[in-house]
């Protein structure tokens, strides 16, 4: 086998680094489509509304269509969790997603808190934009490294005790489901 060949077949499914590798690819591939959608939506779709609801919900659908793309290229690419529940995968991502959402935003706010206590970023000439910034470049990379990464390496496309839960709950919005379980 070639060395081209072994480096590709390494990239698509080797472990280890290989697999943060690719986690980093869906991320930015995800990330890109948040912010597309973000824009679209934000300069063509939702103008007509006052600019804090334009805003808002520019943001939430971006989010959202970039979540999902996250988790679809994660179970196929990244962790090769095609045998698993989808339904499973589904909630577990919701969650550990939520999880990440949350800590961004307390994250940076606090983090952006605790830096304009720190005088000499201002004497630096740090303003209040470039301290958001570093807040957020610094909170969002422990958030993805720290929880994303490994939660979703870890439980989210594997199996788990909870599957069992996640799969009861999304049955419960299953008409069909609850249908064939009284017959």
């Amino acid at each position: 086998m070639s060395f081209a060949r072994r480096a590709k077949d390494k990239i698509v499914s080797g472990g280890g680094i290989f697999t943060f590798v690719r986690s980093s690819i869906s991320s930015q591939i995800a990330s890109w489509s948040d912010m597309c959608t973000r824009m679209l939506f934000y300069s063509i779709i939702f103008v007509s509304l006052p600019p804090f609801y334009r805003s808002n919900l520019s943001v939430a659908v971006g989010a959202i269509v970039g979540g999902i793309i996250n988790c679809c290229i994660n179970y196929r690419f990244t962790f090769h969790a095609a045998g698993q529940s989808v339904k499973a995968v589904g909630v577990k991502y919701l969650l550990v997603w939520t999880g990440s959402l949350l800590l961004n935003m307390y994250g940076t706010t606090y983090a952006g808190m605790l830096l304009s206590r720190w005088t000499w970023l201002t004497d630096m000439g740090f303003t209040a934009d470039g301290i958001f910034a570093a807040a957020t470049l610094t909170v969002s990379l422990v958030v993805s490294l720290a929880w994303n990464f490994v939660l979703q390496r870890n439980f989210v496309y594997r199996p788990s005790k909870f599957d069992p839960y996640a799969i009861g709950f999304i049955d419960l919005f299953n008409p069909k489901k609850k249908h064939s379980s009284n017959t």
